[in-house]
């Protein structure tokens, strides 16, 4: 398990003692984090993202199942927040167990990694991403 929070200086936030009993069972990287390499290491089974833009696109590069958790991005969520519907720890972990647990979740896994080999592709060399955005850099300079 790998943690990332960003806090303010001094921001205490874990129970007491949880770095102590979690000591060699998981990583707590405070501040920023390198999301691309973390994702891209075998041992990462599932992501759990609060939707922004570049964790979607980083999660689905990396090929992973993704558990989507709208936090803090203007995605509807803060309604959700305002009216009271809070997710139970329950849920989240129900959530987690889908994506890696079970016959459901191998195929969960096998769809995530091929749809990271498709986007891997379009941005290489002769993708369609790598084409199109050549296009538009060749109509840029063209009204130079």
């Amino acid at each position: 398990m790998v943690l990332t929070v960003e806090l303010r200086e001094n921001e205490e936030w874990l129970p007491e003692g949880f770095e102590e009993r979690t000591k060699g069972k998981g990583l707590i990287i405070r501040g920023w984090a390198p999301q691309v390499l973390i994702l891209d290491h075998k041992a990462v089974g599932g992501f759990v993202t609060h939707c922004g833009w570049n964790s979607a696109i980083e999660g689905i590069a990396a090929g992973l199942p993704m558990v989507t958790w709208p936090m803090g991005v203007n995605v509807g969520a803060t309604e959700l927040v305002k009216k009271g519907k809070l997710i139970s720890r329950e849920e989240v972990e129900k959530a987690v167990r889908e994506v890696i647990v079970g016959e459901e979740a191998e195929e969960r896994r096998e769809r995530a990694k091929k749809l990271g080999e498709m986007a891997k592709a379009a941005v290489e060399e002769g993708g369609s991403s790598f084409k199109d955005l050549n296009k538009f850099m060749e109509e840029v300079n063209g009204r130079k």
